[in-house]
């Protein structure tokens, strides 16, 4: 008890719990934001899909990579990245990161 006390107290404790707490928001906000970045068309159908990740800026190897782990990667265009064979269950993990923007269907598929 007198651990605590003397953290809460100390500024620097202030400074770790306020910062543990704002994380802990941000992650709160992250999952709950993600499924509504998901275009509705893509809720419903095949288990595996080809989405779009559209992003707020040009890809860098980095996003792209970071895709990989969803799904095949098949190319950028612009501000999005194509990823094929993504599975439905996976989406919303897909929309988390806070630079995606939107997941949209593939054109042309």
């Amino acid at each position: 008890m007198m651990f605590w006390h003397s953290i809460w107290q100390s500024r620097r404790g202030k400074i770790v719990i306020a910062s543990l707490i704002l994380f802990a928001i941000w992650q709160i906000y992250l999952e709950f934001a993600a499924p509504g970045k998901v275009d509705a068309s893509l809720r419903e159908g095949k288990n595996k899909v080809n989405v779009q990740v559209v992003l707020p800026f040009t890809p860098d190897r980095f996003h792209v990579m970071a895709m990989q782990q969803f799904g095949r990667v098949s190319g950028t265009e612009d501000t999005s990245i194509e990823v094929r064979g993504v599975k439905r269950d996976d989406l919303s993990s897909l929309a988390r990161p806070f630079w995606v923007k939107r997941i949209e269907p593939l054109k042309g598929d």
